[in-house]
């Protein structure tokens, strides 16, 4: 392990899963699992106790599950939040939304691969997101068919044409570099845009900024 490598804590409840997740990842450059946790009770006292930058937490767990233990981890009242992506046999709308809204910076299905598994946490580490595009397709698909539990926040200002777009490209899982391939701008440009969103829709992250741009019907399935 070299000191500039991704510190991993992997959590799932089936041990031959969770090998083959640690196996994936300790293979990859510049990650290195440096904790394992067979439930989300223990996930979230060791995470508390390590500190590891991204933390793959298993939706399906006992005792706590991924959801649960990611907003204790990651949630709207956690002073100081870890990285979360949540990983799911299950491509479930209300796992994907729980996870998001319980402060996840990814989810996806572990039939992913190696390659997406890997992004995912380099990006929870940059502090980006990644949401797997077929769960990306679902969120959209479940938030076309019914309404919000409460009316969404405002933006403090209204939104310009181009933070829009953003908004846009945000909500469907691009990342910042493939935002500024698709808009032909500089990546310190998007990065100043989605801290504009940010601040205007009071969110902490960009899966916030997505949740939003569901919730307000911004994008259509």
């Amino acid at each position: 392990m070299s000191s500039g490598d991704v510190r991993v804590l992997v959590a799932d409840d089936q041990e031959i899963v969770r090998t083959g997740l640690v196996m994936i990842l300790d293979a990859q450059p510049g990650i290195t699992v440096v904790g394992q946790a067979a439930d989300g009770r223990a996930a979230v006292e060791t995470a508390r106790r390590i500190r590891p930058d991204v933390c793959l937490l298993d939706i399906r767990m006992p005792g706590l599950d991924g959801i649960q233990a990611t907003r204790e981890l990651a949630g709207p009242d956690v002073t100081d939040p870890m990285a979360v992506v949540v990983i799911t046999t299950f491509d479930l709308d209300e796992y994907v939304y729980g996870a998001l809204r319980a402060g996840a910076k990814g989810f996806l299905l572990k039939e992913s691969g190696p390659d997406v598994l890997a992004q995912a946490v380099r990006a929870a580490a940059r502090g980006d997101a990644l949401i797997a595009p077929t769960v990306t397709a679902r969120l959209l698909q479940a938030f076309a068919g019914s309404g919000p539990a409460s009316a969404p926040t405002q933006p403090l200002a209204a939104l310009t044409e181009r933070e829009e777009q953003i908004l846009a490209t945000v909500a469907r899982g691009r990342t910042n570099g493939e935002i500024a391939a698709e808009l032909h701008i500089s990546l310190s440009t998007v990065k100043s845009h989605i801290a504009s969103l940010m601040a205007k829709l009071g969110a902490r992250n960009r899966v916030e900024i997505a949740i939003w741009a569901y919730e307000t019907r911004r994008i259509k399935h």
